[in-house]
């Protein structure tokens, strides 16, 4: 079995590899990089800045999710192991290292692995109740999105993509807050208790409504925080794309991004999706890839500030992480 996955990792590097140079390929280079004027290095400093606000966010939301299971953790602890997972999610093939090592080193401070689990599996899936409602609410706002010349295909993909991922995500919680399947497996030992957590999670945000609208409060604070690096970006690059375009269409990338693809960090589904939404705002396929490959780089540069907290942090155990690698490799 670990030879089979260090078969898999290789191949999922080789995958990256070779996707990033057919994107590149496909790219003008003098649009990959923003002219370096004042104005097209603001915004791209402010995008970098806005992703890392984002990140505060979505430890803000995990903190939210911890106290509804009566956990504490301070946010500067939270803030850093989610740089510290973020890191070697972007620079390990891996889908789950990142979430494993948050399980873990949150649960070696609470004492408690099965609700930590729980609490990553959660905001995670707050995060998933967001996405799809942003780009609707996006299309509702501005309608015109709606009759883009040439814009059909884009515009059902984002609709069905978002109602079938609310459809998903409601039949998940469905199932593991029912009392006769999620919570059949509270009582239990051993790993069946980790996912008898989801259900006890879902419990409390029932009895707490308080605490589960701050959760998604700062899930929609995070996402939106997305929406904006991505707009920064985009007029880094000199695009001419509107804010709602970026708030009906991002959230729908981000989705489709995690869908099961070999390559690193969703690198080519990414951009793909870039090219597909943004052809009927008049962005060619040369400046869609490149914005794919910045919002990508953003990332990949912010998430740096996570190697010192990787580093000397407290290691994940090889229970913690088998345990955690049982939670879902979602972005949310």
């Amino acid at each position: 079995m670990q030879g089979h996955r260090r078969v898999w990792s290789i191949l999922r590097v080789l995958a990256t590899i070779v996707m990033l140079v057919a994107l590149v390929s496909r790219v003008d280079l003098d649009t990959i990089l923003p002219d370096w004027d004042p104005t097209h290095v603001g915004w791209l400093l402010l995008a970098m800045l806005v992703t890392l606000a984002g990140i505060a966010l979505a430890s803000l939301r995990w903190q939210r999710v911890l106290a509804a299971l009566d956990l504490r953790s301070r946010m500067p602890r939270l803030l850093s192991t989610y740089l510290a997972g973020l890191f070697i999610s972007n620079f390990l093939p891996s889908t789950i290292a990142g979430d494993a090592l948050r399980v873990s080193r949150i649960s070696s401070d609470t004492g408690e692995a099965p609700r930590t689990f729980a609490s990553v599996v959660l905001e995670r899936l707050s995060g998933w109740a967001v996405l799809p409602l942003l780009t609707l609410a996006a299309l509702a706002i501005n309608p015109t999105l709606l009759h883009l010349p040439g814009g059909d295909r884009s515009i059902h993909v984002a609709i069905i993509v978002s109602v079938v991922t609310l459809f998903l995500l409601l039949a998940v919680l469905m199932a593991a807050g029912h009392p006769s399947l999620g919570g059949r497996l509270a009582s239990h030992t051993g790993w069946k208790r980790f996912t008898g957590a989801i259900y006890l999670g879902l419990d409390r945000f029932r009895h707490r409504p308080k605490v589960a609208a701050q959760v998604l409060a700062a899930g929609l604070a995070y996402q939106l925080a997305v929406v904006a690096a991505a707009f920064a970006a985009g007029h880094a690059l000199g695009l001419s794309v509107g804010w709602t375009a970026f708030m009906a269409f991002m959230p729908v990338v981000a989705i489709v991004q995690v869908l099961p693809f070999p390559t690193i960090g969703g690198l080519g589904l990414r951009e793909g999706a870039l090219v597909l939404f943004l052809a009927p705002l008049g962005v060619n396929q040369s400046h869609a890839i490149a914005l794919g490959l910045m919002v990508y780089g953003i990332n990949l540069t912010v998430s740096l500030l996570g190697a010192p907290a990787f580093a000397i942090g407290r290691r994940p155990s090889v229970g913690a992480v088998t345990v955690a690698t049982a939670a879902p490799a979602i972005t949310g």
